[in-house]
């Protein structure tokens, strides 16, 4: 498959996304599943922004080359008022951006945020970073960035 194939099939599950999103009523792009976050990220298409706070992404881990924008900060994760602000600075309004956070909560609400002021390309990654909990109240077994053994990095 050529590069141009690759961007036009990546493209077109962008698309998808953003039909499924619109068709549930989401208010934001849409949500991505975290393989297709790894696809568009690392092809260039998109940019990953990773909206935990410093503490997870530092004792948790991260992925090597995102962008990080807090959505809330602190032990009780008081939420960021600077947040849509530091995102423009960031990566700008019509960059194609992925928010990625512990679970794919936050950064839902993140993208809600982002698309309420204007982001019309912002995305969720689904079951963010870690995953959801399982059974045994445990993330990581069953979905997510790192279950998906897609790349990333630890401090």
């Amino acid at each position: 498959m050529t590069d141009t194939n690759i961007s036009n099939d990546l493209s077109g599950s962008v698309e998808a996304a953003r039909a499924v999103g619109l068709a549930g009523g989401l208010s934001y792009a849409g949500n991505v599943p975290p393989r297709l976050a790894w696809d568009l990220f690392s092809s260039g298409q998109a940019q990953l922004v990773d909206v935990r706070c410093a503490e997870e992404r530092k004792f948790v881990g991260h992925v090597p080359g995102s962008v990080h924008v807090a959505w809330a900060t602190g032990t009780s994760l008081t939420r960021n008022p600077r947040f849509v602000r530091e995102l423009e600075a960031k990566v700008g309004k019509d960059a194609t951006i992925l928010l990625l956070c512990r679970s794919g909560k936050r950064s839902a609400q993140a993208a809600e945020a982002a698309s309420k002021v204007g982001f019309a390309n912002v995305f969720n990654v689904l079951d963010g970073f870690e995953g959801n909990l399982d059974a045994q109240q445990h993330r990581g077994g069953q979905d997510g960035w790192r279950y998906n053994r897609l790349p990333w990095v630890q401090d």
